[in-house]
């Protein structure tokens, strides 16, 4: 790994791996992508690799709950708010889905780092 390479869809806010402090900036990152509960573990705050690994599976259960809404809030919002809303809501599952899809590929890169993997820069 060249020091302080970040491959493409590294996360803005995690220093590069081989950065000095990267590991601690990767943690604060994943930690945020978490359920603020998280925090209380002393496992997740110890081991960043077992972070990581919560924070995917934070990140998958976000992604299924906008699929979810998007595939239902037109049934479920129907009458309740004017169509104009549910249109809102139906943009909004959509952002919120694509935002977490590029974290889940931003986790699974810091993963990958945390576990040792050494990314190389392209020619």
């Amino acid at each position: 790994m060249t020091e302080g390479y970040a491959p493409p869809g590294w996360p803005a806010e995690v220093r590069p791996p081989g950065a000095p402090d990267w590991e601690k900036t990767a943690v604060a990152w994943l930690f945020d992508l978490c359920p603020p509960d998280y925090r209380a573990h002393e496992v997740l705050r110890r081991y960043p690799a077992v972070l990581a690994r919560f924070a995917a599976y934070a990140v998958a259960a976000g992604i299924e709950a906008s699929r979810r809404g998007l595939s239902t809030a037109r049934d479920d919002l129907r009458g309740v708010v004017p169509p104009q809303a549910v249109e809102a809501a139906l943009a909004a599952y959509e952002r919120e889905g694509a935002r977490l899809q590029a974290s889940a590929r931003a986790v699974a890169l810091v993963e990958e780092a945390l576990r040792g993997r050494r990314f190389t820069q392209r020619m």
